[in-house]
C-alpha cells in the first residue's frame, strides 16, 4: 500500500499460446482504482518470467518473485529487484514461502522438481537435496514443478510441496528429509469418477489425482492439509498418511482446483479456485467460513473467460482481496466480494499464473 492505497502484482509466462504465438510474460503493477498497468523490469531478467508473488507478511513494501532464474526481491514495493544469492543459474522458481514462526527461514520451489531453503531472509540460499521428485508422471518435454511450499503453523517442522502431476512431498525436519506422500492419492483414482489421463504419460488413470496444485494448512486444524488438484479439492487429516475427496462438487459445478488458501484474518476461513480444466473459458472463487465443511461462491457479478489461478488475501484489510484468471483477468474488491473491478493485463499476456495485493 503506498499513499493509502492498495496495489495488485501480476506475474506471467512468456510460453507460446496454444495457437503457436509468443505471449508476453513479465511482471506487472496497477493501484486498486487504476486499471492502466505498468511493467516492472528494473533488475529483473530479460523477458522475466514470473511465476510466484510473495509479499513479505510484516513489511509490505519487501516482495520476491520467483523468475527463470532464481528469486528476486524490490525493497520498496517493485520498482528496483535484485538477484538473490542463489547457487544455480537459470532454475525456473514456481514457488516461495516464508516460514510462518521463523520468519528468517523461506523455501522456493523450481522446475524441474528440486527445493531450496534459506536460513537468512533469502539473502542466500542452497539447494536440498533430499527433495527428490518420485517422477510418478514425467513426460519428455515437460517438467513437474513444485506448485506449493506449506508450512505447518501447528507442527513447525512439517512441510508440504504440492507437485504438478507428481503428488505430494512431505518433510517432517524442517527440509532435510522427505516422504512421499503419493500413494494414497493413487489408490484414490481406482474410483471411475477420480480417473484422468490427459497428458499421454505412462502412470495410467491416477495422472489426474498427482496432478497436484496447491496445499493449504490451517492454524485451526492441526494434522489437517488441504490439497487442490486437477481432480478437486482433497483433505488429510493425518498429516498426508491417508486423503478423501471433500466432494466440493456438492457447491460448484466446476471441480478443477488450482489454488486453496487460508485466510491471515481468521484461520476458519479459507477461499479457492475452480474451473473446468487446464485450459477452459470459466472459472469461480467460493469461500468457506467453517473450515471448509461448506462452500459458496463469492464472484458475482464478473465472468471469468479462462481458467481461474489463483487468489491473494490482502495482508491487513481482510475485506480486500484479488483473483487473477489464465487469461490475464485480474478481479479485486475491497468489499468481501459483495463488489467487484476488472484489471485486464495488457494484450499478449495471457500465460498467468500469480496475482498479489498489497
Amino acid at each position: 500500500m503506498k499513499n493509502g492505497k492498495t496495489r495488485i502484482f501480476a506475474g506471467a509466462g512468456a510460453a507460446p499460446s496454444r495457437e503457436g504465438v509468443l505471449l508476453r510474460g513479465g511482471l506487472f503493477r496497477c493501484a486498486a482504482g487504476d486499471t492502466s498497468w505498468e511493467a516492472l523490469d528494473t533488475g529483473l531478467p530479460r523477458n522475466a518470467e514470473v511465476h510466484v508473488i510473495l509479499v513479505h507478511p510484516t513489511n509490505p513494501d519487501v516482495i520476491f518473485v520467483g523468475t527463470q532464474d532464481g528469486p528476486y526481491r524490490s525493497t520498496d514495493g517493485g520498482d528496483h529487484w535484485q538477484r538473490l544469492g542463489f547457487p544455480d543459474r537459470d532454475v525456473m522458481i514456481w514457488s516461495l514461502t516464508i516460514h510462518p514462526t521463523r520468519p528468517s527461514v523461506m523455501y522456493a520451489g523450481a522446475a524441474p522438481i528440486a527445493l531450496y531453503r534459506s536460513v537468512d531472509g533469502g539473502e542466500t540460499w542452497h539447494l536440498l537435496p533430499k527433495a527428490i521428485s518420485p517422477g510418478h508422471c514425467e513426460r519428455p518435454g515437460f517438467d513437474s514443478r513444485v506448485l506449493r511450499i506449506t508450512v505447518d503453523p501447528n507442527r513447525p517442522d512439517d512441510i508440504y510441496a504440492a507437485l504438478e502431476v507428481s503428488g505430494v512431498l512431505r518433510s517432517s525436519d524442517g527440509g532435510e528429509t522427505w516422504s512421499d506422500m503419493s500413494a494414497p492419492l493413487s489408490k484414490l483414482a481406482e474410483q471411475p469418477h477420480l480417473q484422468s489421463n490427459v497428458g499421454g504419460r505412462h502412470c495410467g488413470h491416477c495422472e489426474g489425482m498427482l496432478d497436484s496444485h496447491a496445499t493449504a494448512i490451517s492454524p485451526a486444524a492441526p494434522d489437517t492439509v488441504f490439497l487442490g488438484l486437477r481432480m478437486g479439492l482433497f483433505r488429510s487429516d493425518e498429516r498426508g498418511a491417508t486423503w478423501y475427496d471433500t466432494e466440493i462438487g456438492r457447491f460448484s459445478p466446476l471441480t478443477y482446483c488450482h489454488d486453496v488458501v487460508v485466510s491471515p484474518h481468521d484461520p476458519r476461513v479459507l477461499y479457492t479456485c475452480l474451473s473446468p480444466a487446464a485450459f477452459s473459458d470459466d472459472g469461480s472463487l467460493y469461500r468457506s467460513d467453517d473450515l471448509a465443511q461448506t462452500w459458496r461462491r463469492i464472484d458475482h457479478g464478473i465472468k471469468a473467460d479462462s481458467t481461474l489461478m489463483a487468489v491473494s488475501l490482502h495482508p491487513t484489510d481482510p475485506a480486500q482481496l484479488c483473483c487473477v484468471t489464465r487469461g490475464g483477468q485480474v478481479f479485486g474488491t475491497d468489499d468481501s466480494g459483495n463488489s467487484w473491478r476488472e484489471y485486464r493485463l495488457p494484450s499478449g499476456v495471457e500465460d498467468v499464473y500469480a496475482v498479489a495485493c498489497r
